[in-house]
């Protein structure tokens, strides 16, 4: 009986564990989500700045990858 007692007090335990603890200082999970796509953006420009001077110089390389975006 003790062991049924105590499988039913685990049952919720086990479908809704508790959330890990976030310290007070750490961003947000949608802030962090942000900052990503803020560092992606930036690559993504940075590297569209690059090719557009390297094809104003005449020194483009052509990159299969970019190709395929443009």
């Amino acid at each position: 009986m003790e062991r049924q007692n105590h499988a039913m007090r685990e049952l919720p335990r086990r479908a809704f564990p508790e959330p890990d603890v976030v310290p007070d200082d750490a961003p947000a999970p949608i802030e962090a989500v942000r900052a990503q796509r803020r560092r992606l953006v930036a690559a993504t420009e940075a590297a569209a700045l690059r090719r557009a001077r390297a094809e104003r110089t005449g020194t483009a390389r052509v990159d299969a990858q970019l190709e395929r975006t443009a």
